[in-house]
């Protein structure tokens, strides 16, 4: 999850600062369910939640979604339901994510154009991660990811 990835790398306030996150109760949810004991844990405050505009996500865009996309299943639920908002949004947007089930599914919706990386986000905003970010979050990973899914695409 990218919350969590640059709260780790230490630019979530500059990005949020500079950008309007929109995320989905079911992303917010997943960042207040960590494990403080698990390996690798990374805390998410309630703070860093706040400084994005989380959305509800409507039982009737969720089964839109699930009819308009039927893998929708295989998706993890934050991204699942983070592509379903984003379906009803009529200005243009950003869809900045590491999972690449999600790209994928971004591809099949016809937005790979509008994927992005969190190294290319935390770039724009001007923000020095404290750390490399990890692989599936730099624009190299993004954009191999990409070239891939076209690919397919081709006869």
């Amino acid at each position: 999850m990218i919350v969590i990835e640059a709260v780790d790398a230490g630019c979530w306030n500059a990005i949020s600062g500079q950008r309007r996150i929109v995320t989905v109760d079911e992303c917010a949810e997943e960042l207040r369910r960590g494990d403080p004991y698990a390996h690798g844990y990374v805390p998410v405050s309630e703070q860093d939640i706040s400084r994005a505009t989380v959305m509800a996500l409507t039982p009737a865009v969720a089964a839109a979604f699930r009819l308009y996309y039927p893998d929708a299943h295989r998706l993890d639920p934050g991204e699942r339901d983070l592509l379903a908002l984003a379906r009803t949004f009529a200005a243009e947007f950003e869809l900045c994510s590491g999972d690449r089930a999600a790209i994928a599914a971004a591809h099949a919706l016809g937005w790979l154009d509008r994927v992005v990386s969190l190294e290319a986000v935390a770039g724009r905003v001007g923000a020095r991660p404290g750390r490399r970010f990890k692989r599936q979050h730099t624009e190299q990973q993004i954009a191999a990811w990409r070239t891939a899914l076209r690919l397919e695409d081709l006869p």
